[in-house]
């Protein structure tokens, strides 16, 4: 049976770029923003993305293009069938926790869109209304489970239908509409008045906020944006044909990446300032106090709309890169259909994401290291999980397999010279910087 695989360069960009951008962007990014100081945190995580979290893509990219296979198969393959493979079923896993709770996030994006078509913020009310209303919602019982069911169905939906004419055609509409209405918005954010405050928030360094704690939550904020560690860009990279450049593709991930993410502060900040309220609001940045910021500015109702359609099509398109990475196993390895597949990854993911949401009502009461539910599972996966895997992926890649190899599949056989003039540079940072500067920032995070 022939693989399926991305159908063009752009396809293929266009849904790496997707997998990168989603609600790291415009949900943990602005708030992260402001609890670590503003433009001096967006500094250190510019330098962590291309001097780290790069070199980590990219081998990636050369783990998944090279076998032209699932993760799993990816690690056994080029391993010679050895301990590696265990790498490749933890890359497998990972996301699946990750998708979990992922769309209990999604699910509340569904649920605040179809609030702003009903202009259910633009009654004047309170932040503190604004507030209740988001704690009344995720607290409940059935609202919550209903839009996490229909975001993880949606997902499903779209990975269902294949590659080339699922996962890249959503992505080649739905990509382009994001960053047209993201753009949309900081436009006009940065009109308001009293906007100038958010945008020298954002672009006037303080670095006397740097510590270890904000340089571990950049490069955990890179990690969870650029979809690193658990298997999503090496499974994505191995449906990408062998005649394409793995630096462009890579470094074209992370521009897009980074730029959407300065595009989303830039939407949100300068609005937050505007009206006077708290940066450092944390995660109800974007469904408690931009509501209330809605209700506020004029035609705020018609911002709310694009602003929470943009957080669904952002939700989805990395909501779809995660349940590939299982989907293809399965396919590939325990040869299910794909729609068997899906089926089967969709109930699992239902069940652990409905415990998480269930985490801020019915139970409530449970705890796991001094939090709930959920967030026990967003702290293992974007703090710990992840983080490991990276490690492990970038020691595989500069320890285990061939030099020779990695050379040859980064340049193309060699027949990209550029590439190959920066290769050394690169096996550097793969090989030592990478692992060392990953252990040393988790460490500073964990003290």
């Amino acid at each position: 049976m022939s693989r399926d695989s991305f159908g063009s360069r752009f396809g293929a960009l266009v849904a790496m770029a997707g997998s990168a951008v989603g609600l790291g962007n415009l949900w943990r990014f602005p708030y992260l923003v402001g609890e670590n100081g503003g433009a001096a945190f967006i500094i250190v995580y510019i330098l962590l993305s291309f001097l780290i979290c790069l070199p980590i893509f990219i081998s990636e990219f050369v783990v998944g293009r090279r076998s032209q296979k699932n993760a799993y198969a990816a690690f056994r393959d080029l391993s010679g069938g050895s301990a590696w493979r265990w790498v490749g079923l933890f890359t497998i896993i990972v996301p699946l926790i990750v998708l979990s709770y992922y769309s209990v996030i999604g699910g509340w994006s569904v649920d605040y869109l179809l609030k702003s078509f009903t202009f259910s913020f633009t009654g004047g009310e309170s932040q503190s209304a604004m507030a209740t209303m988001f704690s009344d919602m995720v607290s409940s019982t059935w609202a919550p489970l209903l839009a996490h069911t229909g975001f993880l169905l949606t997902t499903m939906l779209i990975v269902v239908v294949g590659i080339k004419d699922g996962i890249e055609k959503f992505s080649k509409v739905m990509m382009p509409l994001l960053f047209v209405i993201v753009i949309a918005i900081a436009i006009y954010s940065v009109t308001l008045p009293g906007a100038k405050a958010g945008l020298d928030y954002l672009f006037n360094p303080d670095f006397s906020k740097i510590n270890g704690e904000a340089i571990a939550a950049a490069l955990g904020q890179a990690f969870f944006s650029l979809s690193l560690g658990f298997g999503t860009i090496m499974t994505y990279a191995s449906y990408v044909d062998k005649k394409e450049n793995i630096m462009f593709q890579s470094t074209a991930t992370a521009v897009s990446d980074l730029m959407f993410a300065l595009i989303a502060g830039t939407a949100i900040m300068p609005a937050v300032f505007a009206f006077g309220i708290n940066p450092q609001s944390g995660p109800g940045l974007v469904f408690e106090t931009l509501p209330y910021v809605f209700g506020q500015m004029p035609a705020g109702g018609f911002i709310a709309i694009l602003f929470f359609l943009a957080l669904l099509v952002a939700a989805l398109t990395s909501s779809i890169s995660m349940l590939e990475v299982a989907v293809a196993y399965l396919v590939e390895e325990k040869n299910l259909s794909r729609i068997g597949a899906c089926v089967v990854l969709f109930v699992i993911c239902w069940v652990v994401g409905a415990v998480c949401s269930l985490s801020f009502g019915p139970l409530s009461h449970v705890e796991i290291a001094g939090g709930n539910i959920f967030d026990f599972f967003d702290d293992l996966s974007s703090n710990i999980l992840m983080t490991l895997g990276s490690l492990l992926t970038v020691l595989f890649v500069g320890w285990r397999l061939k030099k020779t190899d990695v050379y040859d599949e980064f340049t193309n056989g060699g027949a990209i010279s550029r590439n190959a003039k920066i290769f050394g540079v690169l096996w550097i940072l793969i090989r030592y910087v990478c692992p060392l500067a990953i252990i040393a920032i988790f460490i500073s995070g964990l003290l």
